[in-house]
C-alpha cells in the first residue's frame, strides 16, 4: 500500500510512566528509518507533525482496526501501570534501603619524588549514588580521580578516590563524602588529623640514634673510669 523501497527499518517504543497521586502516562511511538512518524494517543493513531504524507494514510488504515486499538488501550492504560506498580512494590524495601558509608584515608604508591598519592576509601554504603571529593577548605580539587563504584557481596558499594599532590601541600587537604544515608551531615576526613602519627617515624629513628649514642658514651666512660658501683659510696 505504501510502496516503500526495501529494505527499511521500523522502530517501536512503548511503555508507561508513574507519577504521584496514582496517576500514569503511557506512550506508544513508531519511527521509520530513525525518525518518528506516528504515535498512539488516547484511542487513536496520530501522525507526527513532520511525518511524510504516506504516514497519514497508514494511521487512517490502522484506526479502522478497532480490535487492535482496544488492545493497545488495555495494554497502555491498565496492564503497563499495574505491572510497573507491582515491580516498585516488590522492590520498595531495596529502593528505600539506606546504609551509612565508612571512610578512611591512606596513601597509594608514590607517584614521584616529593609527591604523595592520597587515597580516600569509602565503603559499605547503599544506595549506589555517592559524592566524594578531595577538598582544600571549601574548594574542590580538580585533580581528584574517581575509580568505578564496585559492589560488595552484601549489596553495598565501595569507592576509591585519589589525588596526586606535592607532599608539602597535603597537610591542608580533606576528603568529603556526601550520601543520602547521612542526612545532610557530610563525612569530612582531614589529612593531617588522620595521619598526624606519620611524624612519629622520624622521631622514633632519631630517638633510637640518641639512645644508641648515650649507651656508647656510657660504655666508654665505664671502661675509662671503672664500673659505676665503685662510686656508690661517694654518691
Amino acid at each position: 500500500m505504501l510502496r516503500l523501497d526495501y529494505p527499511f527499518e521500523i522502530q517501536l517504543s512503548a511503555g508507561c510512566e508513574l507519577y504521584p497521586g496514582n496517576t500514569s502516562e503511557s506512550f506508544f511511538r513508531v519511527a521509520f528509518q530513525g525518525k518518528e512518524i506516528m504515535s498512539f494517543q488516547g484511542t487513536h493513531w496520530v501522525p507526527a507533525p513532520d511525518a511524510p504524507s504516506w504516514a497519514g494514510r497508514a494511521t487512517k488504515e490502522l484506526n479502522q482496526d478497532q480490535g487492535t486499538r482496544k488492545t493497545l488501550q488495555w495494554f497502555l492504560n491498565d496492564t503497563c501501570p499495574q505491572f510497573v506498580r507491582g515491580l516498585l512494590e516488590a522492590g520498595k524495601s531495596e529502593l528505600e534501603k539506606q546504609v551509612k558509608p565508612e571512610a578512611w584515608l591512606a596513601t597509594g604508591p608514590h607517584p614521584g619524588p616529593g609527591r604523595l598519592l592520597l587515597v580516600c576509601h569509602v565503603s559499605g554504603f547503599h544506595p549506589k549514588p555517592v559524592w566524594v571529593m578531595w577538598m582544600r577548605g571549601e574548594q574542590e580539587q580538580q585533580g581528584t580521580q574517581r575509580d568505578n563504584v564496585l559492589p560488595h557481596a552484601d549489596g553495598t558499594w565501595y569507592l576509591r578516590v585519589t589525588l596526586d599532590v606535592e607532599a608539602w601541600e597535603a597537610a591542608s587537604l580533606s576528603c568529603r563524602v556526601r550520601h543520602s544515608s547521612l542526612g545532610g551531615q557530610d563525612i569530612v576526613l582531614h589529612w593531617e588529623g588522620s595521619h598526624s602519627s606519620t611524624w612519629l617515624i622520624p622521631v622514633a629513628i632519631l630517638g633510637s640514634l640518641l639512645m644508641s649514642g648515650c649507651v656508647g658514651c656510657l660504655v666508654l666512660w665505664c671502661r675509662k673510669h671503672g664500673p659505676l658501683s665503685s662510686y656508690q659510696g661517694i654518691l
